[in-house]
């Protein structure tokens, strides 16, 4: 997912949270522009001053924005690539992220367990292939022993909990992974609009 993508909902969301975890794909355009090394992994170049503005923003509002604090790599895109685990920010050249790492597995947990709300949209790493799914799987588990009240917004985060077998236990999923966004960015949906109308 592009931080192109969800720059509205972040801003919008900024006057609403407390604190806003970045895992997934995502992450990387927020490290490059912090100044770590992303290896292969994706970044939108175009857009690193942003990813700054909306840190900056973040920490104006008093908005825990947290980031991954290490990285499980390959050194391809390959569910059998040679992998291993960051000891920080840092990815080494010709190596990309394909999942979050212990570390910060466990820093995210920290902020579920005393949260009473989680919105999430998106994996946390290529969570199709089993060994870069622990990530995303800690986050749908933490989701579920926590007392958090659990919105997952559709798309790749739905298709995650369906395959790890906790969609029962979640608080609500959205089947529409845009409109979800959509509405998280602020924006009128048709269809709500028609029925405030009746």
């Amino acid at each position: 997912m592009k931080v192109s993508d969800k720059i509205g909902v972040i801003k919008n969301l900024l006057d609403k949270v407390d604190t806003v975890i970045i895992g997934g794909a995502m992450a990387y355009t927020f490290q490059k522009a912090l100044g770590f090394s992303t290896g292969t992994s994706p970044v939108e170049l175009d857009k690193l001053e942003l990813a700054l503005e909306l840190m900056a923003l973040a920490k104006e509002k008093g908005v825990n924005f947290v980031l991954p604090v290490d990285t499980a790599i390959g050194d391809d895109f390959n569910k059998n690539c040679n992998a291993k685990n960051t000891l920080d920010q840092n990815i080494d050249d010709n190596w990309m992220g394909l999942d979050i790492g212990e570390k910060s597995i466990e820093l995210f947990k920290g902020y579920i367990e005393t949260a009473k709300t989680v919105i999430w949209n998106g994996p946390m790493g290529v969570f199709e292939w089993d060994r870069f799914a622990k990530g995303t799987r800690a986050i749908a588990e933490a989701l579920v022993d926590s007392s958090a009240i659990s919105i997952i917004g559709g798309g790749d985060s739905a298709a995650a909990i369906e395959i790890f077998g906790l969609a029962d236990k979640m608080s609500h999923i959205s089947t529409g992974g845009g409109a979800s966004l959509e509405f998280l960015e602020g924006k009128i949906l048709p269809g709500i609009a028609c029925l405030d109308e009746k």
